[in-house]
């Protein structure tokens, strides 16, 4: 099959997948508000026609949530799975955005063009870039490369609680070689990433208590425990001095970046003052000996997300506070266990606690990370071919974020997840104004005509 007359017609008829992404983009399928229940379902139906379109046998799945999306085109060679998401974010602070969020608009700017809105670039630009890609391959030569599955769900935004049980549930139906996920980026303008690593994530509440009520600083200062400094005591001793995490047995499972990937990785030339500098810091404050790029996407953390107690408001009140909280999440790197991590970490807290004092708990997630093995030749004849659409050599990279659905391919279906994205730090994906670069979709495109010819062989 003529990978070229392809790549062609992505060109030609960029103008109208523009207008396609536009429509997409004006319906505000906003998954964590019930307001937008009947959007999301406008979004998912948009989809369905539009595989329709292309020649997918395509349906529309009720789920206790918002619908998810199921597509299938027969053909020969490997199976592939496609995920996107079509829910987005909510728009809030509204005053914020320089034109109506759900009134895309393609803007020229300093960089480039760009396609203005939310959803632009999480996700369903992303999306599109794929099925823009089989759009054209179905016009060139009537037909799609390979045998493919599309899944496009509608709760990522809001937690994926519909997932895992679509996925038990439709596990036959649902299992292909590989899954091909467009939901990451760039690792820099120039260079095309195959994302391999993702961090887990652990997220921890705590509220320490005290007296039964707030007391007078005057009265009972000195002889009254204060629950905020048992707190801050606790949080300072989650790390030493040479930035390691203090919880017991935290670094079991942690592994060793092997040489190769730490030599490709150095070869990409980050620079730690420059990424830190755009946010006016200037040192890596995490392990020692360790590069500034291998504690983003390599090891394991520990965060204080939030922190109250006592009187914050105008003015001074001199009060000790009856109780304290905080938040606290945890990336995970490698086979740590996040189950065993909460464990240790709620133990080592009520081994911290003085007389008087008492802890309550409350969890918020918990994942594994995810590590993709990439001998498989399919990851270099992918990483070859977004190579030949990219000024720079592609190169698989690590995510500091956390990615479930990744995971969820790899543990319940036995399925490969493939990372590859076209955003680019400065989206301002879940912010006011998020936006696409018109290059990152058009190439886009072209770069998933390529991975398919590449993969179909």
């Amino acid at each position: 099959m003529s990978l070229d007359a392809v790549l062609s017609r992505i060109d030609t008829d960029l103008d109208a997948a523009l207008d396609r992404l536009m429509t997409l983009l004006r319906i505000p399928s906003i998954s964590t508000d019930p307001a937008y229940k009947a959007q999301c379902e406008a979004a998912a139906d948009w989809l369905v026609a539009d595989l329709e379109s292309l020649g997918v046998t395509a349906t529309k799945r009720a789920t206790p949530g918002h619908p998810m999306v199921v597509g299938h085109v027969e053909g020969d060679g490997p199976h592939l799975l496609f995920y996107g998401h079509y829910d987005v974010q909510p728009v809030d602070p509204l005053n914020l955005w320089d034109r109506d969020p759900f009134d895309p608009q393609v803007q020229d700017t300093a960089k480039g063009r760009v396609i203005r809105g939310r959803g632009s670039a999480d996700d369903k630009g992303q999306l599109m870039t794929f099925v823009e890609a089989c759009r054209a391959w179905k016009a060139v030569h009537g037909t799609l490369p390979c045998r493919i599955t599309f899944f496009f769900e509608g709760e990522e935004e809001s937690g994926s609680p519909s997932l895992v049980p679509f996925m038990k549930e439709n596990a036959e139906e649902l299992t292909a070689d590989f899954a091909l996920i467009c939901d990451t980026g760039l690792f820099d303008s120039r260079v095309p990433a195959i994302t391999t690593m993702l961090r887990g994530l652990l997220g921890e509440e705590l509220t320490i208590r005290a007296a039964d009520k707030d007391l007078h600083s005057g009265m009972y200062g000195g002889a009254a425990i204060n629950p905020i400094r048992v707190l801050s005591r606790i949080i300072a001793a989650l790390h030493d001095d040479q930035g390691r995490v203090t919880v017991p047995q935290f670094y079991d499972g942690v592994p060793e970046l092997p040489e190769t990937l730490k030599a490709q990785w150095a070869e990409l030339g980050f620079d730690a003052q420059r990424f830190l500098g755009g946010v006016d810091l200037s040192e890596p404050a995490g392990e020692r000996d360790y590069s500034a790029l291998e504690q983003i996407w390599s090891r394991p953390t520990c965060d204080v997300n939030g922190i109250w107690g006592g009187y914050a408001g105008d003015g001074f009140k001199t009060v000790l506070p009856a109780e304290a909280s905080a938040k606290i999440s945890f990336r995970l790197v490698g086979d740590q266990d996040p189950l065993v991590i909460r464990e240790n970490f709620r133990a080592m807290v009520r081994g911290m606690l003085p007389p008087d004092c008492t802890v309550e708990f409350k969890g918020h997630g918990a994942s594994k990370a995810g590590a993709f093995d990439t001998s498989d030749p399919a990851f270099e004849a992918a990483r070859l071919a977004l190579s030949d659409e990219w000024p720079d050599n592609a190169a698989f990279i690590g995510c500091g974020g956390s990615i479930p659905i990744a995971g969820h391919f790899a543990r319940l279906l036995g399925v490969t997840p493939m990372l590859i994205g076209f955003g680019k730090d400065d989206d301002q994906i879940h912010s006011p104004n998020e936006k696409y670069d018109v290059e990152s979709f058009h190439k886009g495109m072209r770069s998933w005509a390529r991975v398919l010819a590449a993969l179909a062989g």
